[in-house]
């Protein structure tokens, strides 16, 4: 329980950085420096603690140069089609690096998906003298000993 509770306050401080420079460039567009610190420093709390974030935070972040993408502030955004497909192109204006989305409504990321949460694996039995997680061998073996008794 306590590793919980470990994870909960370090997420509240990612937390905390990602507004604090979201608030630092709406105040001022030219902080991009500061607002690029408290990311950096966001980025290297979640890999040094190996905690995954939020793909809707990982967007917003340049990988490249930890600036806080802002569209019209510290990024470009344009729609585009890529054989066929749409495409949201994120460049990012301090070192021009380039993600690309695709933009179907229909798309889900894994983490979004019903089977991707841990309520709704499969139950195993953890109980090691049950025949359910014997190979099917022994489990046959059981049986035809308990046939051969009476």
């Amino acid at each position: 329980m306590s590793a919980q509770i470990k994870d909960k306050e370090a997420f509240q401080r990612l937390n905390f950085l990602y507004q604090a420079a979201h608030c630092v460039l709406a105040q001022n567009p030219e902080n991009v420096a500061l607002s690029r610190f408290y990311c950096h420093t966001q980025r290297m709390i979640g890999k040094r603690l190996v905690l995954r974030q939020d793909p809707s935070v990982k967007r917003t972040i340049c990988k490249r140069c930890s600036s806080l993408l802002v569209p019209g502030i510290t990024s470009t955004v344009r729609q585009k089609k890529h054989y066929g497909q749409r495409q949201t192109v994120v460049r990012c204006l301090s070192c021009g690096l380039t993600k690309r989305f695709l933009s179907n409504p229909n798309y889900k990321l894994w983490c979004e998906q019903p089977e991707a949460l841990l309520e709704n694996q499969p139950k195993t039995d953890k109980n090691p003298g049950s025949q359910q997680n014997l190979p099917k061998e022994k489990v046959t073996e059981k049986k035809t000993e308990e046939k051969i008794t009476s």
